[in-house]
C-alpha cells in the first residue's frame, strides 16, 4: 500500500453470493486514468460499485483517501439524473457537493454550474428538463455534474455509451481538465479505442483475475490477437 495513493485495494474480493474476481491488491494515484476492460458479466461494474460504497466486499477491504461527499464522483450506467429537473439543476447538484458554506457560495455554485455546462456544450439545454434530452445529451449532463463537483476520484460506468466520436472527444476533453488538476479516473469501458486514446492504465478482468497493465504494456500486445487473448468473443 502506497502512502500517497488516493485509493488502495487490499486483497479486495468483489461479488454478491460468490466471488467474481480473485483478491485484488492495487493502488491508485492522483492523475491516473484507468480503463477497466473485459467481457460483460465479469465484474467490471461490481468493482466500480464496490469502490463507490454501493456493494459490500465479500472479503478484504479498501482505503479511500478522499471524502465520500464531494471528493468521490460517480457516474453510474443509468446516470443518476433527476429526470423531471432541468439540466442546470442536475449540474448544480455536483457543485453543491464541493462548494461549502461561505458568503459567496450561491454565486460560486452558479458559476461552477454554468462553467461545466458551457464546457460540455449544452448551454442551449440548460433550462430543459432532462427527460426531454437524448441519451447522448443526458450523458453530457452527467459528465457536467461531475465536472462541477471536481472530485479527487471519479468513477464512471460506461459513461461514453451512446455518444458519437465528436461528443466522445468533447466529454474526454472536459474530464481531462479534472485530470490535469489531479483527479484520478476509473472508468468501465467496452471500446478498446477509447481506452487506448484516453487511459494511462488498463485493468483487464479475465478468468476471474484482474490484470494490471500500463498503457505502454497494453499497446505492446499483438493487436491482431488482443481480442481473442484478452476479451474473448464478447464485445
Amino acid at each position: 500500500m502506497s502512502e500517497d495513493a488516493i485509493l488502495s485495494l487490499n486483497s479486495l474480493v468483489i461479488g454478491y453470493d460468490q466471488p467474481l474476481v480473485k483478491p485484488i491488491t492495487l493502488d491508485v494515484h492522483e492523475g491516473e486514468i484507468i480503463a477497466i476492460l473485459g467481457p460483460s458479466g465479469i465484474g467490471k461494474t461490481t468493482l466500480i460499485r464496490t469502490i463507490a460504497g454501493l456493494v459490500r466486499p465479500l472479503d478484504g477491504d479498501f482505503d479511500l483517501r478522499v471524502k465520500r461527499s464531494g471528493g468521490l464522483g460517480y457516474i453510474p450506467q443509468r446516470l443518476g439524473l433527476v429526470r423531471h429537473a432541468t439540466v442546470a439543476h442536475n449540474v448544480s447538484l455536483g457543485a453543491r457537493l464541493s462548494v461549502g458554506w461561505s458568503r459567496t457560495m450561491f454565486k460560486d455554485r452558479k458559476e461552477r454550474t454554468f462553467e461545466a455546462i458551457r464546457t460540455l456544450g449544452i448551454e442551449e439545454k440548460a433550462s430543459e428538463p432532462v427527460r426531454r434530452l437524448s441519451g447522448g445529451q443526458q450523458r453530457r449532463v452527467a459528465t457536467a455534474r461531475t465536472l462541477a463537483q471536481r472530485p479527487r476520484l471519479m468513477l464512471a460506468d460506461e459513461f461514453l455509451g451512446e455518444l458519437d466520436q465528436t461528443n466522445v472527444d468533447i466529454v474526454l476533453s472536459a474530464v481531462h481538465e479534472l485530470v490535469e488538476e489531479g483527479t484520478a479516473v476509473i472508468m468501465v469501458e467496452h471500446h478498446e479505442d477509447n481506452a487506448k486514446d484516453f487511459a494511462t492504465r488498463i485493468w483487464l478482468i479475465k478468468d476471474n483475475h484482474l490484470h494490471d497493465y500500463s498503457l505502454e504494456e497494453w499497446l505492446d500486445i499483438d493487436e491482431s490477437s488482443w481480442r481473442e487473448q484478452h476479451l474473448g468473443e464478447e464485445e
